[in-house]
């Protein structure tokens, strides 16, 4: 579903029941071959949605036949690629992912803090999430919806 999410930030209109039908059904046929996880991926979605994909809107789906190219190629040398990853240092590595999700960060950021009324609320949780605290074992993400929750009902009472 988070896929779908970024579909709608970037003002797709997916037809979500269609998307997960066929998503089931071909699961369905490739689980017996181990191939269970097809799904529509956030990564891929947010890779292949942005303008640096293709300025025109009608065409990024050749981002994503791309990409799907790719994956064909690195699942058939993955061996060999996870060699190589492993060899870079930790930071460099966590660099190269952080800068492949610039966009879609900062795309996120702009809906989040778009609606006046909710802008610190939306803030606080981003903040809460970004710090990557993590309290009895449960991680920054859900502590972040809490936090802001939190925060966007104590807004609304003083108004």
């Amino acid at each position: 579903m988070t896929g779908v999410a970024v579909l709608k930030a970037f003002d797709y209109k997916p037809e979500i029941s269609k998307i997960i039908s066929w998503a089931g059904f071909t699961n369905l046929l490739i689980a017996p071959f181990g191939g269970f996880t097809l799904n529509l991926s956030a990564m891929t979605a947010a890779i292949c949605m942005g303008p640096e994909a293709h300025p025109d809107e009608t065409k990024r789906y050749t981002a994503a036949i791309s990409n799907g190219v790719i994956y064909i190629f690195v699942g058939l040398f993955s061996s060999a690629i996870v060699g190589i990853f492993t060899a870079f240092p930790k930071e460099l590595v966590m660099t190269i992912a952080g800068l492949a999700l610039i966009g879609t960060i900062s795309n996120g950021v702009i809906s989040a803090v778009h609606h006046e009324e909710d802008r610190e609320a939306s803030m606080v949780t981003f903040f809460v999430a970004a710090s990557g605290i993590s309290l009895f074992g449960i991680g920054s993400a859900f502590w972040a919806l809490v936090a802001g929750c939190i925060f966007s009902l104590i807004l609304k009472l003083r108004k």
